[in-house]
């Protein structure tokens, strides 16, 4: 296992590659049918997330793949698929969103996951402010930055 500077220099460049394949993947390449659909307790919702995280993981693994390459990063292939994998894993697991509610109620933040949530019965709030997204997002990142570390190793 490569340990010291390379290590460093490599896990400061991939951090910020996987957050802005991250943001590309979850906003621009996700399909609308996906975003609706993906929390769904059934088949449609489980396909809709894989299809997400699968096209998520071509997109974060192409970003690694890139700064791997054209930056010359002493990354293993080892450490690309781990680290890829961990990433694919949680984001599924976020994105299900039962998990993450479930998680937020656990830890004491039900009341912030469903800040700016519209009330049942009524659409009287739609945005992408909502206590659900903030969480979500946040997970993502916390995610992002034990791939960046696993990549590097």
């Amino acid at each position: 296992m490569m340990v010291g500077l390379e290590s460093a220099v490599t896990f400061a460049v991939v951090l910020p590659s996987l957050l802005v394949a991250h943001n590309v993947a979850d906003h621009w390449v996700q399909t609308s049918h996906q975003a609706a659909n993906k929390g769904r307790p059934d088949w449609t919702g489980r396909w809709a997330c894989l299809r997400h995280v699968a096209s998520y993981t071509l997109v974060t693994a192409l970003a690694v793949g890139l700064v791997w390459t054209v930056l010359g990063l002493p990354i293993t292939a080892a450490g690309f698929l781990a680290g890829q994998a961990v990433s694919a894993v949680t984001h599924y697991w976020a994105d299900r969103r039962f998990t993450l509610a479930r998680l937020a109620a656990i830890s004491g933040n039900a009341g912030f996951y469903r800040l700016g949530a519209p009330r049942d019965g009524h659409d009287d709030n739609p945005n992408l402010g909502t206590g659900a997204y903030v969480l979500d997002q946040s997970w993502h990142w916390l995610w992002l930055f034990v791939t960046a570390l696993i990549t590097a190793l």
